[in-house]
């Protein structure tokens, strides 16, 4: 009897005991999946920046609010580099050996490139705000990613359209070729797509005149556009970011400059208008990848709702959109590598190169990577800047080419 007791509660004692292992075990959150974030919040291309950066902390609570990672929260873990090579080079460091991360949110065409090859080596999945074509073929670059339509096609699909739209634009030009000219930074990014450019003109029959170096921070033009207006260029190519195509955009009406600008899409946002003012209107044309903040399209109201929540009186532009959409394909690479239990940076750059005609809500086109091909997509929309408005003219795309891969 005695003995039946003690085993009993023995037996007791131990059902007791896995109950609140059992329970505790349970209650035991996973820790969060760190996600590194290079940003630029005071640097040259800080005004493009911060409302990137704003999105990309905006879409983690929303992440976290809607179901995390099959049930697992992210931390993104952000930091200004203030368009530094160096100091991104440190950051990755840290990300690496500190916070042990597996993807990472980057920045600009320079520090990105400077990292490539840690980045292969380290297996980290890379998703960058540079869409720098020499970073979207996975046999040089594999874990390198983005979500905007690549410089590179950008510029190829801006000449397309200076070819078929110059006998509207310029009626008096009789039987002669098109005349364009680019002018971009002496950067990294300003200068990534100038040969792409460059080669569709010259496959296209459009004349080059020189090229013009206009800084990012630069607060006058006119040297430059004096000596452009020799080549007297029906288009120019503007590679830089909103401040500095205000710039140029203001002093070539100050000149009386009957040349037409189509900005790259860093140089051309809701900004522009209140820094160029009246001269934008019917002269700035710029290449836009991703929607407007507050377009009409199915995925721009979580954004607009995230923003408000995290800032109910701040002011948005496409810029935020452009973070946003890089957090939300990330948040699918992630979801379906858990799915496969292979949460790191093979599974999650497998499970990205499984994405095909990925649906943003419209907020880009349809996004396809493969195991041979990161390039998002090849289409986009061209706007202009008329009535102090941002004006949708025309869709184009460009074929898949393999000849266009990683340049």
């Amino acid at each position: 009897m005695k003995r039946s007791k003690i085993i009993y509660l023995c037996c007791m004692v131990l059902l007791v005991a896995g109950l609140v292992f059992w329970g505790c075990a349970k209650e035991e959150p996973a820790a969060p999946i760190k996600i590194g974030g290079i940003f630029d919040i005071t640097g040259p291309t800080s005004a493009v920046g911060k409302d990137y950066a704003q999105a990309g902390k905006d879409a983690e609570r929303y992440i976290n609010e809607n179901g995390g990672v099959n049930g697992r929260k992210i931390q993104l873990i952000a930091n200004d580099y203030a368009y530094k090579i160096p100091e991104a080079v440190n950051l990755y460091k840290q990300y690496k050996e500190v916070d042990k991360v597996f993807v990472i949110q980057g920045w600009g065409t320079g520090d990105t490139n400077a990292l490539k090859q840690q980045i292969n080596k380290d297996h980290i999945v890379y998703i960058s705000a540079s869409y720098d074509s020499k970073l979207n073929d996975p046999s040089k670059t594999p874990y390198n990613f983005y979500v905007g339509t690549s410089y590179s096609d950008a510029i190829r699909l801006a000449m397309k359209f200076v070819k078929d739209s110059f006998a509207e634009m310029v009626p008096n030009a009789g039987n002669r070729a098109p005349r364009v000219v680019f002018i971009y930074p002496d950067h990294p990014y300003g200068k990534a797509p100038i040969p792409a450019g460059k080669a569709m003109a010259k496959e296209l029959g459009i004349e080059v005149g020189p090229d013009e170096i206009v800084g990012l921070r630069a607060i006058d033009a006119t040297s430059q556009l004096l000596h452009m207006k020799e080549f007297d260029p029906d288009w120019a190519w503007v590679g830089g970011t909103t401040p500095s195509t205000s710039v140029v955009v203001k002093d070539a009406a100050k000149l009386g400059l009957r040349t037409k600008f189509i900005s790259n899409v860093w140089g051309f946002d809701e900004n522009l208008i209140k820094l160029a003012g009246a001269a934008g209107n019917n002269r700035i044309f710029g290449m836009a990848p991703f929607a407007f903040w507050g377009e009409d399209v199915p995925g721009m109201k979580a954004a607009m709702e995230a923003a408000k929540k995290a800032d109910p009186e701040g002011a948005h532009t496409v810029r935020y959109i452009q973070g946003w959409s890089a957090m939300m394909v990330m948040w699918e690479g992630l979801k379906r590598a858990d799915k496969a239990g292979q949460l790191n940076g093979e599974g999650l750059k497998n499970a990205l190169e499984s994405i095909e005609n990925f649906s943003t809500g419209e907020l880009t086109a349809p996004i396809t990577f493969t195991p041979t091909d990161h390039r998002p997509n090849t289409s986009l929309r061209i706007f202009k800047m008329s009535n102090n408005k941002l004006v949708p003219v025309m869709g184009v795309s460009i074929e898949r080419e393999d000849r266009f891969l990683g340049w």
